[in-house]
Protein backbone atom coordinates (compact mmCIF):
# COMPACT_ATOMS: atom_id res chain seq x y z
CA UNK A 1 0.00 0.00 0.00
CA UNK A 2 1.70 3.42 -0.61
CA UNK A 3 0.86 6.36 1.46
CA UNK A 4 2.57 10.19 1.65
CA UNK A 5 5.13 10.29 4.62
CA UNK A 6 3.44 12.93 6.79
CA UNK A 7 5.09 13.79 9.98
CA UNK A 8 2.71 15.23 12.15
CA UNK A 9 -0.98 14.58 12.60
CA UNK A 10 -2.79 17.51 12.03
CA UNK A 11 -5.97 19.25 13.99
CA UNK A 12 -8.85 18.99 11.49
CA UNK A 13 -11.49 20.85 12.40
CA UNK A 14 -15.49 20.51 10.89
CA UNK A 15 -18.59 22.33 11.58
CA UNK A 16 -19.54 20.73 15.10
CA UNK A 17 -16.41 18.36 15.76
CA UNK A 18 -12.76 19.08 16.31
CA UNK A 19 -10.09 15.61 15.47
CA UNK A 20 -6.76 16.14 17.10
CA UNK A 21 -4.53 13.38 17.91
CA UNK A 22 -4.54 10.98 21.17
CA UNK A 23 -3.03 12.01 24.58
CA UNK A 24 -2.08 10.08 27.01
CA UNK A 25 -4.70 12.47 29.39
CA UNK A 26 -7.47 11.77 27.21
CA UNK A 27 -7.00 8.13 28.87
CA UNK A 28 -9.81 8.59 31.89
CA UNK A 29 -12.28 10.16 29.58
CA UNK A 30 -11.78 7.54 27.02
CA UNK A 31 -12.01 4.65 29.80
CA UNK A 32 -15.20 5.92 31.05
CA UNK A 33 -16.87 6.43 27.41
CA UNK A 34 -15.92 2.47 27.15
CA UNK A 35 -17.32 1.45 30.01
CA UNK A 36 -20.71 1.35 28.04
CA UNK A 37 -21.58 -2.09 26.55
CA UNK A 38 -23.78 -0.71 23.93
CA UNK A 39 -20.58 1.29 22.86
CA UNK A 40 -18.29 -1.97 22.69
CA UNK A 41 -21.13 -4.18 21.36
CA UNK A 42 -19.96 -4.55 17.41
CA UNK A 43 -16.36 -4.00 18.23
CA UNK A 44 -14.38 -6.74 18.40
CA UNK A 45 -11.77 -5.31 21.08
CA UNK A 46 -13.00 -7.43 23.88
CA UNK A 47 -14.61 -4.74 25.61
CA UNK A 48 -14.54 -3.22 29.11
CA UNK A 49 -10.34 -3.32 30.01
CA UNK A 50 -8.69 -1.77 33.12
CA UNK A 51 -7.64 2.16 32.69
CA UNK A 52 -4.05 1.21 32.44
CA UNK A 53 -4.73 -1.30 29.91
CA UNK A 54 -6.39 1.14 27.94
CA UNK A 55 -3.45 3.20 28.54
CA UNK A 56 -1.09 0.68 26.90
CA UNK A 57 -3.33 0.64 23.90
CA UNK A 58 -3.09 4.02 23.34
CA UNK A 59 0.28 4.28 23.90
CA UNK A 60 1.39 0.99 21.75
CA UNK A 61 -1.48 1.45 18.83
CA UNK A 62 -2.49 4.65 18.61
CA UNK A 63 0.59 6.85 19.47
CA UNK A 64 2.92 3.85 17.93
CA UNK A 65 0.76 4.31 14.42
CA UNK A 66 1.39 8.34 14.64
CA UNK A 67 5.77 6.84 15.05
CA UNK A 68 5.44 4.20 12.35
CA UNK A 69 3.06 5.44 9.90
CA UNK A 70 3.15 9.30 10.56
CA UNK A 71 -1.15 9.24 11.14
CA UNK A 72 -3.66 7.14 12.90
CA UNK A 73 -7.17 7.72 14.71
CA UNK A 74 -8.27 11.09 16.26
CA UNK A 75 -9.96 11.89 19.65
CA UNK A 76 -13.26 13.74 18.43
CA UNK A 77 -13.93 16.34 20.50
CA UNK A 78 -17.63 17.93 20.45
CA UNK A 79 -17.28 21.88 20.69
CA UNK A 80 -20.21 23.24 21.66
CA UNK A 81 -20.11 20.62 24.67
CA UNK A 82 -16.53 20.75 24.62
CA UNK A 83 -15.91 16.96 25.70
CA UNK A 84 -14.18 13.89 24.21
CA UNK A 85 -17.14 11.88 22.22
CA UNK A 86 -15.45 9.33 20.81
CA UNK A 87 -12.66 8.66 18.05
CA UNK A 88 -12.38 8.38 14.00
CA UNK A 89 -9.80 8.26 11.71
CA UNK A 90 -7.53 6.13 9.71
CA UNK A 91 -5.21 3.08 10.43
CA UNK A 92 -2.82 0.85 8.40
CA UNK A 93 -3.17 -2.60 9.03
CA UNK A 94 0.06 -4.24 7.65
CA UNK A 95 -0.63 -7.63 7.32
CA UNK A 96 -3.47 -6.89 5.37
CA UNK A 97 -1.89 -4.14 3.67
CA UNK A 98 -4.77 -2.03 3.57
CA UNK A 99 -5.90 1.28 5.49
CA UNK A 100 -8.94 1.05 7.70
CA UNK A 101 -11.57 4.02 8.58
CA UNK A 102 -12.79 3.33 12.20
CA UNK A 103 -14.90 5.33 14.04
CA UNK A 104 -16.43 5.03 17.87
CA UNK A 105 -19.00 7.40 19.87
CA UNK A 106 -20.47 7.57 23.08
CA UNK A 107 -24.27 6.72 22.81
CA UNK A 108 -25.44 10.41 23.66
CA UNK A 109 -24.34 11.52 19.54
CA UNK A 110 -25.70 9.09 17.97
CA UNK A 111 -28.45 9.14 15.69
CA UNK A 112 -26.72 12.85 14.98
CA UNK A 113 -24.78 12.30 12.10
CA UNK A 114 -21.45 13.10 13.86
CA UNK A 115 -19.77 9.49 12.56
CA UNK A 116 -20.60 10.79 8.73
CA UNK A 117 -19.38 14.37 9.73
CA UNK A 118 -16.16 13.03 11.66
CA UNK A 119 -15.93 10.22 9.24
CA UNK A 120 -16.09 12.81 5.98
CA UNK A 121 -12.74 14.84 7.81
CA UNK A 122 -10.71 11.17 7.81
CA UNK A 123 -11.62 10.45 4.53
CA UNK A 124 -10.69 14.28 2.93
CA UNK A 125 -7.40 13.98 4.85
CA UNK A 126 -6.67 10.11 3.39
CA UNK A 127 -7.41 10.87 -0.48
CA UNK A 128 -6.48 13.96 -0.59
CA UNK A 129 -3.53 14.48 2.23
CA UNK A 130 -1.79 11.08 2.38
CA UNK A 131 -3.04 10.07 -1.50
CA UNK A 132 -4.77 6.85 -0.86
CA UNK A 133 -6.23 5.29 -3.77
CA UNK A 134 -8.68 2.71 -1.37
CA UNK A 135 -9.61 3.02 1.95
CA UNK A 136 -11.81 -0.07 3.70
CA UNK A 137 -13.69 -0.53 6.52
CA UNK A 138 -14.72 -3.35 8.91
CA UNK A 139 -18.05 -4.38 10.87
CA UNK A 140 -19.65 -6.72 12.49
CA UNK A 141 -23.18 -7.19 10.04
CA UNK A 142 -25.35 -6.91 13.19
CA UNK A 143 -23.83 -3.15 13.00
CA UNK A 144 -26.70 -1.46 10.92
CA UNK A 145 -25.80 1.90 12.06
CA UNK A 146 -22.42 1.32 10.62
CA UNK A 147 -23.19 -0.29 7.62
CA UNK A 148 -25.77 3.15 7.10
CA UNK A 149 -22.72 5.09 7.61
CA UNK A 150 -20.49 3.66 5.05
CA UNK A 151 -23.37 3.94 3.18
CA UNK A 152 -23.64 7.24 3.03
CA UNK A 153 -20.13 8.01 2.31
CA UNK A 154 -20.06 6.08 -0.85
CA UNK A 155 -18.81 2.72 0.35
CA UNK A 156 -19.87 -0.46 -1.31
CA UNK A 157 -20.17 -3.86 0.07
CA UNK A 158 -16.97 -6.06 -1.22
CA UNK A 159 -17.51 -9.23 0.98
CA UNK A 160 -17.95 -11.39 4.02
CA UNK A 161 -14.92 -12.69 6.21
CA UNK A 162 -14.38 -14.45 9.50
CA UNK A 163 -11.78 -12.91 11.55
CA UNK A 164 -11.30 -14.74 15.18
CA UNK A 165 -14.37 -16.59 14.54
CA UNK A 166 -16.28 -13.67 14.16
CA UNK A 167 -18.13 -13.10 10.90
CA UNK A 168 -17.13 -9.39 9.65
CA UNK A 169 -18.03 -7.77 6.50
CA UNK A 170 -15.63 -5.63 4.37
CA UNK A 171 -16.58 -2.49 2.43
CA UNK A 172 -14.15 -0.35 0.68
CA UNK A 173 -14.20 3.51 -1.47
CA UNK A 174 -11.39 4.30 -3.81
CA UNK A 175 -10.44 7.76 -4.10
CA UNK A 176 -11.93 7.92 -8.05
CA UNK A 177 -15.43 7.11 -6.56
CA UNK A 178 -14.77 9.29 -3.10
CA UNK A 179 -13.81 12.49 -5.44
CA UNK A 180 -16.64 11.71 -7.87
CA UNK A 181 -19.43 12.49 -4.81
CA UNK A 182 -18.24 15.65 -4.63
Amino acid sequence: MHFKQIHTLPILETERLILRPFQIDDVPAWHLMQQDPEITRYTGDGGVVSEQEMENRIREHVLGDYKKHGFGRWIVVHKEDNCIIGFTGLKYIPDMDVVDLGYRFARKYWGQGIATEASIAALDFGFNELELEKIVAYIIPENIGSQKVLEKLGFTYVREFYEEDELEHEYALTAIEYKSQK
